[in-house]
């Protein structure tokens, strides 16, 4: 995998909670990162898709996800930022929390992941066609999807 390539970039934020011991804040960090850096992480299927191959405009996506995020954080937590010009970059935040992710089975979490990314990636083509950038959005989306796809049958 050529990580200077690649299209793709995740970050995770996690908040703790005072309510809960060190131990499990840690447990419940590790858990997710392990859904995204793991050996089964989603951060290494969508790492394989390299930028030059959707046009000149991005150079990175960042997926961000914010674990069980304070509430009076949420209102900061954009679903799309804005373009960074000369960075040739833009991303968008993922709100991971009990009720859509630590709560629900194995399988479900993976859904989340990957509709989550989806969805992102259809806020982010009204973003490039918007400020008309050179971006083939509908190959990256069919790509994305293609490799979502074969990640959640190896699970």
């Amino acid at each position: 995998m050529n990580l200077i390539n690649n299209i793709f970039g995740c970050y995770v934020a996690t908040t703790f909670d005072t309510n809960k011991n060190e131990h499990e804040n840690v447990d419940i960090a590790e858990c997710f990162r392990s859904y995204i850096y793991g050996k089964k992480g989603i951060y290494e299927i969508i790492s394989k898709l390299e930028r030059e191959k959707y046009g000149k405009d991005i150079d990175l996506i960042l997926f961000q996800f914010s674990v069980n995020p304070i509430p009076y954080e949420l209102p900061y937590l954009k679903e799309i930022e804005n373009y960074r010009k000369k960075e040739k970059a833009i991303g968008g935040w993922i709100i991971v929390n009990n009720e859509n992710f630590f709560s629900t089975s194995e399988e479900e979490r993976y859904d989340f992941l990957k509709q989550s990314i989806l969805q992102k990636m259809d806020l982010l083509a009204e973003v490039v066609k918007k400020k008309k950038l050179d971006t083939n959005m509908e190959l990256l989306k069919i790509d994305l999807q293609k490799v979502l796809d074969e990640w959640k049958c190896q699970m």
